[in-house]
């Protein structure tokens, strides 16, 4: 795994960032557009993916950075739920909906698997290092 130095080197954040523009993209379209609770509580899952990413890397512990990462996984599946929603109102695509439940998929791996990493490497995180123990 690269040195990271910034949340926007992390790939799951880069990823759910992705998301989150295609989330807004479709949420600006036709009557998805006009749903003003389901549009918003899905941009809000959305932005919880990235943000909660961001906000875990720069409070500088492992512990923290995997509690935060899992509710931004579980934002994903937050989002997911939501496709559904917006397919069964047929305000998606079939083929629209699969895409983009495939994305928040494929996020959620990339955040289980830096999950995983965190949890079983020997670095604690940034605000550990100038301690002595």
């Amino acid at each position: 795994m690269g040195t990271i130095t910034r949340f926007e080197d992390i790939e799951a954040w880069q990823m759910g960032r992705d998301l989150k523009r295609a989330v807004y993209a479709v949420t600006k379209q036709g009557d998805f557009a006009k749903d003003y609770p389901l549009r918003d509580q899905i941009r809000r899952a959305a932005i919880s993916i990235t943000a909660n990413i961001a906000e875990s890397f720069e409070r500088g512990g492992n512990r923290e950075f995997v509690q935060f990462l899992s509710t931004s996984k579980g934002s994903c599946g937050e989002v997911q739920d939501h496709l559904y929603t917006a397919v069964d109102a047929a305000y998606l695509a079939q083929s629209e909906f699969q895409r983009l439940h495939d994305q928040a998929a494929a996020v959620a791996r990339k955040i289980g698997a830096f999950m995983k990493y965190l949890q079983t490497t020997e670095i604690r995180g940034q605000k550990f290092q100038n301690r002595t123990t």
